[in-house]
């Protein structure tokens, strides 16, 4: 059996309407055969009547009568011959009888003179006239059963259509677009469901905003005692110690460092999805982007990295300018950490129809083919990481283009003398004289 609410909706009401087509079709059928027998014995009993009264002969009166009718006239006087003894015998009024062969209704009438007359017609040729009056009736219903049809589809996806606008609100949501549904105008029968619906919206809400503050608390208290840590590790530097104690505190700082560096991007993660998605400002991209390259340059100095720009120009974006910053310095930190030394790093920020594209290339390894739609996952690293990270960059950068309504591309790229990756973003561009500060 189906699992469609509006097949099996369809199937039912059209099961209903075919078996009430029949049954009507049968009895108006029957009712309608009847009718046209009863109809041509009228026609005999007046085509008697006007031979009983002796007002007109058979001729005249038959004239009336239509051919295919086969209607006849037989006089049988007042002695009849041998071949009228059968009719003869018979009372008047209406009979059927076996004459020369065929089936025949007969009319028998008596006249004042003691004459007597038969009108005849074939009992085939009536059942033929009357089959086909009756199947006439019969057109209309079976040219308004598709017409029900019709309309019965046609209402049932009418009647349904609120809960394809329901599932396709639904589908249409970002992933953390937990809002009510909206009760107003909707069916009565729908509105238990959005109800629950809701209510099961809310209790999500209620569960990621616990979450979100365990986060968020939970890296604002490591990052105390790790930067205390830190501190003391820079301590030990003037020391004189062994080479094996030196690479042991090594090995430490850079741990600890690696530990700080995910702890500032959980607290980053938490500050966006805490963050109040109204009141966007007009942002200058080429700015940000600007910024964010002269932070880094002093670390891509020393791996002997080449930063710079292959295209910029003024443009501007709507967003929240802390979130729009966190994006564009988690790509360019990834690019300069997986860039190997003597590499370069190359940035664009241009203007591509009613859209502001942020791209950077970079020459390192790229990502393996198998990891590259899994690389917005948060705390995925891949399947050989060649740097330490914490695999949450690019799951923030994902959360905040779906937010600020863009879209992200992730691509290896590949050629004669070209390998690397290519991160390009696209944000709605603002109108540009909004953007002058």
């Amino acid at each position: 059996m189906t699992s469609s609410l509006r097949a099996r909706l369809f199937a039912g009401l059209t099961a209903v309407i075919l078996v009430a087509g029949c049954a009507g079709g049968a009895f108006s059928y029957f009712w309608a055969f009847d009718e046209a027998i009863e109809m041509q014995d009228s026609v005999l009993i007046q085509v008697g009547s006007l031979l009983q009264s002796g007002s007109v002969n058979s001729d005249q009166t038959l004239r009336g009568v239509d051919a295919e009718a086969e209607v006849d006239v037989v006089e049988l006087g007042t002695a009849p011959r041998t071949e009228e003894r059968q009719l003869w015998i018979l009372q008047d009024g209406l009979h059927v009888e076996p004459l020369t062969g065929r089936s025949m209704r007969v009319l028998l009438r008596t006249r004042p003179d003691g004459s007597r007359f038969a009108v005849l017609q074939p009992t085939d040729v009536r059942d033929d006239i009357a089959g086909n009056m009756a199947l006439r009736t019969l057109l209309p219903i079976a040219a308004l059963i598709p017409c029900l049809l019709l309309v019965t589809a046609l209402v049932i996806s009418r009647s349904l259509r609120p809960m394809v606008r329901l599932a396709g609100d639904l589908d249409s949501r970002r992933a953390d677009d937990i809002t009510p549904l909206p009760l107003a105008a909707t069916p009565n029968e729908l509105q238990p469901f959005i109800v629950s619906i809701n209510g099961l919206l809310q209790r999500m809400k209620l569960l990621m905003d616990q979450q979100r503050r365990f986060v968020a608390d939970a890296a604002h208290e490591l990052r105390t005692p790790i930067t205390a840590l830190s501190l003391q590790a820079e301590n030990l530097d003037p020391l004189d110690l062994p080479d094996a104690a030196r690479e042991r505190l090594a090995a430490l700082k850079e741990g600890m460092a690696r530990t700080k560096h995910l702890l500032e991007q959980l607290l980053a993660l938490a500050r966006h999805e805490a963050a109040s998605s109204g009141g966007a400002a007009v942002v200058p991209l080429d700015r940000a982007v600007t910024e964010v390259v002269a932070d880094v340059l002093p670390e891509s100095t020393r791996k002997g990295i080449d930063i710079g720009f292959q295209l910029i120009e003024p443009i501007a974006t709507f967003g929240e300018p802390v979130m729009i910053a966190a994006m564009v310095r988690n790509l360019i930190d990834n690019a300069v950490r997986f860039t190997p030394q003597g590499g370069r790093v190359d940035v664009g920020v241009y203007r591509e129809g009613s859209e502001a594209v942020f791209q950077i290339e970079d020459s390192g390894p790229g990502i393996p083919p198998g990891d590259i739609d899994r690389i917005f996952e948060p705390f995925f690293r891949g399947s050989r990481p060649t740097e330490d990270g914490t695999g949450l960059g690019l799951s923030i950068v994902k959360r905040i283009v779906d937010r600020l309504g863009g879209s992200i591309v992730v691509e290896n790229m590949s050629g004669p003398a070209l390998t690397g990756l290519r991160a390009m973003v696209r944000l709605p561009a603002a109108n540009a004289a909004r953007a002058v500060r």
